[in-house]
């Protein structure tokens, strides 16, 4: 029976991916994590009603080695166990190392990029490494490989991420978002007029304003999202801003936001984010604990919708300024399905033997917005053009 390993599985993304993969059948899920209680529980729940087989485990994945993965010979290897910032390449390396495809969730900007380190090793072992299998770079670049052929020139991408409140993103994901709170980041931005300016509900920055660098969860500004209502948004840094102007030559401003429900949560953040930059406040990652607990009981503020947001703009084919507005809308729920999806398609097209790529690369690429939409046709998801 082929096997997928996913570490962190029981967490707030891993779970998921082992939902999906559990309709999976002739399939073995091995549900790995720090604790085998939570593991095992998480496994028990899930076999209900599953047509793949659901078995836990006790690793870690910033210890994992290749003859643990020797023993247990899974085909495939997702690693959802954040936050990446703190990782370094062991567990790839352990799975390169066992032969093994390996996969992550990173969207830590040199985490995601870096990877590329690892393809001598990975092409030499026939396996496939790949990391930001994510909303970001993953399902974006999707979206954008969709509609860029509609553009002579692509010169600007904005991409805006927008969780329902409902969510809880778990321990290691805040930890990720508050260790990036103020932290500066060069942004993606060439010198030169764009010719796609917009009035002033667009979600990105005024086209040909020269940026120098940016912090994290700053540059604050409110837009109108259709089908979500008006967000607070604050810039992050993702690894699209490297992989998207060298996918697209000519593409001269990328920007990645982030935009909470609840106006106040978003703001309080903001406030951290200067914090930080101030040097007042030096491990806001410290904060995770006491502030997913505040969130939780405050939940009922928001709702269980979310999205996200991609807006090209560049010139068409007759000469003139283009743009095209794509939006997802996730309800009840579903919305942390959408970083969990990728990973998925990556498996499934695995253990199918229809993914024939080796190397280690970032997430782009290696499936369609067409293959993304088709995965979750069963969840209450839309998307398409706003």
């Amino acid at each position: 029976m082929r096997r997928v390993l996913v570490l962190g599985g029981y967490g707030a993304f891993g779970g998921r991916i082992t939902e999906r993969l559990a309709h999976e059948a002739d399939v073995e899920v091995i549900v790995a994590g720090r604790s085998l209680q939570r593991a095992a529980q998480f496994a028990g729940r899930v076999q209900k009603g599953a047509r793949a087989k659901i078995t836990p485990a006790r690793l870690d994945a910033t210890q994992i080695a290749a003859t643990e993965l020797a023993t247990l010979r899974p085909l495939l290897v997702i690693n959802a166990s954040g936050p990446y910032q703190r990782q370094d390449y062991r567990a790839a390396q352990a799975c390169i190392a066992a032969r093994v495809h390996y996969a992550d969730l990173a969207d830590a900007r040199g985490f995601v990029t870096g990877i590329c380190t690892l393809d001598a090793e990975a092409r030499q072992a026939g396996v496939l490494v790949v990391s930001g299998a994510s909303t970001v770079p993953a399902v974006s670049a999707a979206v954008i490989d969709e509609h860029a052929p509609q553009f002579a020139a692509l010169e600007a991408v904005t991409i805006v991420i927008a969780p329902g409140n409902s969510f809880d993103p778990g321990l290691a994901t805040t930890q990720s978002i508050l260790s990036t709170l103020g932290r500066p980041f060069a942004p993606t931005r060439k010198q030169g007029t764009l010719a796609a300016a917009r009035g002033s509900n667009s979600l990105a920055l005024e086209h040909g304003a020269t940026e120098g660098t940016m912090y994290g969860w700053q540059h604050l500004r409110r837009r109108t999202i259709p089908g979500l209502g008006g967000r607070w948004l604050g810039a992050c840094d993702t690894p699209d801003l490297d992989l998207l102007p060298r996918r697209y030559p000519g593409l001269r401003s990328v920007q990645v936001f982030a935009a909470l429900e609840v106006g106040t949560f978003h703001l309080g953040l903001w406030g951290l984010s200067w914090l930080v930059r101030g040097g007042l406040v030096r491990n806001p990652e410290r904060l995770a604990a006491p502030l997913l607990r505040a969130k939780h009981a405050l939940r009922f503020l928001g709702s269980d919708v979310g999205g996200m947001a991609v807006e090209l703009a560049g010139i068409g084919p007759d000469g003139a300024p283009k743009h095209v507005d794509w939006q997802l809308i996730a309800r009840r729920g579903h919305g942390p399905y959408i970083p969990a999806t990728a990973s998925v398609i990556l498996a499934k097209r695995l253990l199918a033997g229809t993914l024939a790529e080796r190397g280690a690369m970032p997430c782009l690429g290696l499936f369609t917005l067409a293959e993304f939409l088709a995965e979750v046709t069963d969840l209450d998801i839309s998307a398409g053009i706003a």
